[in-house]
């Protein structure tokens, strides 16, 4: 059944519920990060976060029950594209909560950021999200072998991406 989570920016102080969200093996070991972040990587990493790489959290009843985020491309020729994350605390996966925040991360992509084009990886094994990302756009790209390490085991991880569905123009008056 699906629930509606408040979606708003990260903000430092979110750390220690990012630290919690993140910490059981069954959400890290579907990243490509490594196990058991403490709190103050946490808190690193929020204070690090640029006006423009959009990190948003969804919270149901005052709690962090997911968190999203873009990280667009710092080289010049590559600034037209973002990498995308998304993690959902289990508990709460398949309630619509991946869904709000694919929403509002490709709705800031779109209409305030200028985004061309959306990339991601995502193990190939992970149907649920691999679903969610083709119900959002996504489309294969590639097939990277034994790219991630997972517990013990050599993984492959697939490359999706997601083009503006209709690519900013120039208004008209302003057009050659």
């Amino acid at each position: 059944m699906a629930v509606q989570p408040r979606i708003r920016r990260c903000e430092p102080g979110d750390a220690a519920a990012f630290a919690r969200l993140m910490s059981p093996p069954e959400v890290f070991a579907n990243t490509l990060q490594l196990p058991y972040p403490g709190v103050e990587r946490w808190v690193e990493r929020l204070k690090s976060n640029k006006p423009d790489e959009a990190p948003l959290l969804a919270e149901v009843d005052g709690q962090i029950v997911g968190c999203a985020g873009l990280h667009r491309e710092t080289e010049l020729r590559r600034a037209h594209s973002a990498q995308l994350g998304i993690t959902v605390d289990q508990a709460w996966q398949g309630k619509g909560i991946g869904r709000a925040l694919m929403t509002a991360l490709l709705d800031t992509a779109d209409n305030w950021l200028g985004l061309l084009r959306i990339e991601l990886q995502v193990f190939a094994d992970n149907a649920r999200a691999i679903k969610l990302y083709e119900s959002c756009g996504f489309v294969q790209e590639a097939v990277m072998k034994g790219h991630g390490l997972r517990n013990g085991e050599y993984v492959d991880t697939l490359v999706m991406a997601r083009l503006h569905p209709k690519p900013p123009r120039l208004r008209p008056e302003i057009e050659p």
